[in-house]
């Protein structure tokens, strides 16, 4: 039995990934889905860290040393940041990046958008851009949607809904906007502390269908900053939401993967 442990995306939480959880433990997994501190403005990297760390260890604390160490560390969107933190401070099996930002050492959240390569993915692509805080650009934010020259419907959450969650049945999209939390800003000033990806098998996932990252940019971003070739999968940005099954049967597919490359 493998603990995966879920490290959720800006302004999101546990729930998110309840249909993934439910697809994991029927496959005789278990689960450890996080709410990070994301609406405490005093919350920095460490304490978001601190959180998942006290998580991991309250649900393996009394199993053997081998089992408290089958650990599969998933990280979706801005958990990037969070997720190596937790791998270099508590033994983790594996890695597994979902869509997932992937800092270098020293850089900030607020950086990583230039650094990356991702402004420029965007304005290559047209897409639009959230800066993981919550901060949209709105200009950007009125092209959100668009396909074939088809502007996204209006309404509330609409423009959220077309770029983050288009594929999901609308009544699952507006209860997923209805759980959205605000995502404070300290995590995004902070320099990312560790000086090297830590010493951890590290898997990336592409979403295929995704408007927020170009598939073609995290592609790259896997390659050029950790070494690997990602793999790749359909759905959105949520397809925690929208292919819960799939997403599912991916990670246990990375769990079953050697612990060393």
């Amino acid at each position: 039995m493998t603990t995966f442990v879920i490290v959720h995306g800006a302004g999101g939480s546990a729930w998110e990934w309840h249909l993934v959880r439910e697809e994991l433990l029927a496959r005789g997994h278990d689960v450890v889905a996080v709410d990070l501190p994301s609406e405490d403005e005093s919350a920095g990297l460490e304490q978001y860290a601190d959180t998942v760390v006290a998580a991991v260890r309250a649900a393996t604390g009394g199993r053997s040393r081998r089992a408290a160490e089958d650990v599969v560390l998933v990280a979706h969107s801005l958990g990037g940041f969070v997720a190596p933190l937790v791998a270099a401070r508590i033994p983790v099996r594996r890695l597994v990046l979902v869509a997932a930002m992937v800092p270098a050492p020293g850089e900030t959240g607020d950086g990583w958008w230039e650094s990356s390569g991702y402004l420029a993915a965007v304005r290559e692509r047209g897409a639009p851009r959230d800066d993981g805080a919550g901060h949209d650009d709105e200009a950007d934010r009125d092209d959100a949607g668009r396909e074939d020259g088809a502007v996204a419907d209006e309404g509330p959450g609409a423009a959220e809904i077309a770029t983050f969650m288009h594929d999901l049945d609308p009544a699952l999209a507006a209860e997923a906007l209805r759980r959205g939390r605000d995502q404070a800003g300290r995590i995004m000033s902070e320099p990312w502390p560790l000086t090297a990806w830590p010493d951890v098998p590290t898997s990336y996932l592409v979403l295929r269908d995704d408007r927020f990252f170009p598939a073609s940019f995290l592609h790259r971003l896997a390659r050029e900053r950790l070494g690997v070739e990602a793999d790749e999968m359909p759905g959105s940005h949520a397809a925690y939401l929208s292919r819960p099954a799939e997403l599912a049967e991916r990670l246990v597919a990375y769990s079953e993967l050697p612990s060393r490359r």
